[in-house]
C-alpha cells in the first residue's frame, strides 16, 4: 500500500513535536498508557447507556510487553479500540484528538475523566522508536487494521489481524547513541519505575510479565545448597486507586503515614495531614503534610517547594512551585484535578483562574491546620515550629510583608513571664489593661535577655516581655509593625512609653555631667542621658532610631563594604551609687571621668554582646582606676 502524507503542515511540525515539547523521553510512556486508559474508558462510558454491553471491569487492562532481541516496546489495551477511519483521523492527522472529540461528543462531559485532549501525546512514541505499529480492532467491527510509520514521511493503514478488540502499539526502539540509552526502555525496573511515577494511579490494571526467581523443586533441605530457577508472573504495576480518593472514613492515621514515608521518603510521621477536597467550579483533592522536622536541605538554595500535580491521577508535575505560597513552601503533597489548563505536553501549567483558585484555597486550609495544631496539640506544633518557625517570621519580613497577614498568628516567642513560647494573640490576651504596648527584647539567649539591664523596669510595672533569638524576629516584627492594633516596643528603645517627670528632672538637673561624658565618647554615643528604666544596673546602651543594636549586629555580620551602626544612647542609672562617683569626679578630676565614661560605655558594650572599640585602653582604663 502506498504511504500517505500525514494531514499536517509539514515534517517541521512532526519534528517540533518530537524534540521541542516533552522535556524528558520517558514521558512517552505515560502518554501511551494513559491513552490506553482512555480507551478503556470510552467503552465503559458507551456501556452506560446501551444494555448489549456488559462492562466487568476486572477484563479491562492495559498490558506492556518487552522484546529484547527484536528491541521492540509494546503497550496494549482492551478498550474500545479504532476502526481504519479512525487510525487514519486520529492518528495520522496531528494534534487531532480522538479523545477530545469523544469527550466533546458526551452530553454530560464534566462527568468524564479523558485527559487526552491535545492529540500530540501519541507522538512522543517518537522521541524513543524508529518505527511506530499500531493494531486496532473497533468494538462492534469485524476487521482489525495496522498503521504504521517511520516518522515524518508518512504512514501507513493496512488490513491485519486481531482477535480482541482493543489496540496495541508496537514501538522499534532507536539504536543506542553516545548520550543516549534506548536500551533501558526494555528494562523491567526503568518500566516499574516510570510507571510509579507518572501512572501509578491510571485507574486500570497495567499488567507484565516480571522475571522472578525461586529454589528448584528438590533441591531445598537441611546440607544441601539450594540451586535457583528463574520464572515468570503476571503482576500488576500500578495501585490503581490513589489515597487521596478514598474516603477520610476509610482510612487510618496508618495509612496516612505509610503513604507519606514512601511518597516523600521521610522517617518520621508528619506532625498533621491535610486531606481535603472541593467540588464546585473547579474541584480538585489534596493530601497534604506538615513535616515534623525541616529537611536537611530546607534553608539552602537548593530547596524547592511545591505539590505535585496530578490530572485525572497522572502526574503532570513533581513540584508545581504555583501551588504554595512561600510561607508554606514546607508542606509536602499533591494535588489531583481535571479542570486545570495544561499546556500542549502537560508537563506544565498556564497560568490560569483554576490554579488561582485552589492555591487560595489551600492556603487557608493550610493555615487554619496549624492554627487547629497549635491549640489542640502544642507539645507536636512546638516541635514543628522549632523545625519552620524561622520560615515563618521570615515571611513576615519578606517582599515587604506581603504574607504577613497569613503567618502573623502562627509565630511564637519565648515569654519571660510565662517561660514558655507564646502566640501574639496568647500575649495580648494576657495584657494588663493599661499597657498600651507589646514589649520585647532581643539577645543571644533566653537566659541572657533576662539578665539585661533594660528590661529590669518593664518586669517592674508586671508587663511581659518576648524574647527575640533569631537574627530574623526584630526584622519581622518591625515589618508587622503592629498586632491588633498594639504596637510593639523594644526594651532598648529611647521611649518606653511610661518615662517618669522624676527622672527627667534629674535628667536636665545633671546636664553638665552628661554633656561632658558625651564630649569624652565623641562619636561613639549620639548621646548621653539619665535612664528611665534602670533600677539595679548602673548603665546600658539604648538605641536612638530605627536600627536598633540587635540589627545592627545582623546586618554587620552579613559579607558587605560598608558597616551600619545603631545610634547608641548611653544611658545612666542616677540612684545608683556608681553615679556618686560620676558626679564626685566631675567636680574634681575630669580627667578620670574620661576613663570612666570609657568603661562605662565599654560595660555596656559588653552587655550587649557587643565587642569594645580598643580592648587594649579598656583594659588599661580598667587597671589603672583599680
Amino acid at each position: 500500500m502506498a504511504k500517505k502524507a500525514f494531514k499536517s503542515e509539514s515534517k517541521r511540525l512532526l519534528d517540533m513535536m518530537i524534540h521541542s515539547i516533552y522535556t524528558h523521553k520517558e514521558i512517552f510512556l505515560r502518554e501511551l498508557v494513559s491513552n490506553a486508559s482512555d480507551s478503556i474508558d470510552k467503552l465503559y462510558y458507551i456501556a452506560l447507556t446501551d444494555d448489549n454491553i456488559t462492562f466487568n471491569k476486572d477484563d479491562y487492562y492495559i498490558r506492556i510487553e518487552t522484546d529484547e532481541k527484536n528491541r521492540t516496546l509494546t503497550i496494549s489495551d482492551t478498550g474500545i479500540g479504532m476502526s481504519k477511519e479512525e487510525l487514519e483521523e486520529n492518528l495520522g492527522t496531528i494534534a487531532k484528538s480522538g479523545s477530545f472529540d469523544f469527550k466533546s461528543d458526551l452530553e454530560h462531559e464534566e462527568d468524564h475523566d479523558i485527559i487526552g485532549q491535545f492529540g500530540v501525546g501519541f507522538y512522543s512514541a517518537f522521541m524513543v522508536a524508529d518505527k511506530v505499529t499500531v493494531i486496532s480492532k473497533k468494538y462492534g467491527e469485524e476487521d482489525a487494521y495496522k498503521w504504521e510509520s517511520e516518522g515524518a514521511d508518512g504512514y501507513t493503514v493496512t488490513k491485519s489481524a486481531k482477535d480482541e478488540v482493543g489496540t496495541k502499539i508496537i514501538l522499534t526502539l532507536k539504536s543506542n547513541a553516545d548520550e543516549e540509552n534506548y536500551d533501558e526502555f526494555l528494562s523491567e525496573y526503568t518500566i516499574r519505575r516510570i510507571i510509579k511515577k507518572y501512572s501509578d494511579y491510571i485507574r486500570y490494571p497495567i499488567k507484565m510479565m516480571v522475571k522472578k526467581s525461586r529454589p528448584k523443586p528438590g533441591t531445598e533441605g537441611e546440607g544441601k545448597t539450594p540451586e535457583y530457577e528463574d520464572y515468570f508472573e503476571d503482576e500488576t504495576l500500578n495501585s490503581m486507586v490513589p489515597i487521596w480518593r478514598k474516603n477520610k472514613s476509610e482510612l487510618k492515621d496508618e495509612d496516612y503515614n505509610n503513604f507519606y514515608k514512601e511518597k516523600f521518603f521521610d522517617y518520621d510521621n508528619p506532625a498533621a495531614v491535610i486531606h481535603t477536597s472541593a467540588d464546585g467550579i473547579t474541584s480538585y483533592k489534596a493530601l497534604m503534610f506538615l513535616p515534623a522536622r525541616a529537611p536537611y536541605d530546607y534553608y539552602s538554595k537548593d530547596f524547592e517547594k511545591g505539590l505535585a500535580l496530578y490530572a485525572n491521577g497522572v502526574l503532570i508535575m513533581d513540584k508545581c512551585a504555583d501551588l504554595l505560597p512561600d510561607c508554606f513552601s514546607f508542606v509536602k503533597g499533591l494535588v489531583d484535578s481535571a479542570d486545570l489548563s495544561l499546556n500542549i505536553s502537560r508537563e506544565m501549567l498556564q497560568h490560569d483562574r483554576q490554579l488561582q483558585i485552589i492555591a487560595k484555597n489551600l492556603q487557608k486550609k493550610i493555615k487554619s491546620e496549624l492554627i487547629k495544631l497549635m491549640k489542640d496539640d502544642r507539645e507536636t506544633y512546638e516541635k514543628f515550629y522549632s523545625g519552620f518557625g524561622r520560615q515563618l517570621k521570615f515571611s513576615v519580613y519578606n517582599e515587604f510583608g506581603r504574607e504577613k497577614e497569613l503567618v502573623q498568628d502562627l509565630i511564637l516567642f519565648y515569654s519571660i513571664k510565662e517561660k514558655k513560647l507564646v502566640s501574639l494573640k496568647e500575649y495580648i490576651e494576657k495584657m494588663p489593661e493599661d499597657q498600651k504596648f507589646i514589649y520585647y527584647a532581643c539577645g543571644e539567649s533566653n537566659e541572657k535577655i533576662e539578665k539585661l539591664p533594660q528590661t529590669e523596669l518593664v518586669k517592674d510595672k508586671g508587663y511581659d516581655i518576648l524574647c527575640f533569638t533569631d537574627d530574623i524576629d526584630e526584622f519581622a516584627i518591625k515589618m508587622l509593625g503592629k498586632y491588633e492594633e498594639k504596637e510593639f516596643k523594644s526594651v532598648s528603645s529611647g521611649d518606653l512609653g511610661f518615662e517618669t517627670e522624676a527622672k527627667q528632672e534629674e535628667s536636665e538637673e545633671n546636664k553638665e555631667i552628661f554633656l561632658f561624658m558625651k564630649d569624652a565618647l565623641g562619636d561613639k554615643v549620639k548621646d548621653v542621658k539619665a535612664s528611665t528604666r534602670l533600677k539595679s544596673h548602673p548603665v546600658c546602651i539604648t538605641s536612638g532610631g530605627e536600627l536598633s543594636i540587635e540589627m545592627e549586629k545582623v546586618l554587620n555580620s552579613m559579607p558587605a563594604d560598608q558597616k551600619v551602626k545603631a545610634e547608641r544612647v548611653l544611658e545612666i542609672n542616677v540612684d545608683h551609687p556608681v553615679f556618686e562617683k560620676i558626679k564626685e569626679l566631675f567636680a574634681s578630676d575630669k580627667e578620670k571621668l574620661k576613663k570612666y565614661a570609657d568603661i562605662l560605655y565599654g560595660s555596656a558594650l559588653l552587655i550587649e554582646g557587643l565587642t569594645v572599640d580598643d580592648p587594649i585602653e579598656f583594659s588599661n582604663n580598667i587597671c589603672e582606676l583599680i
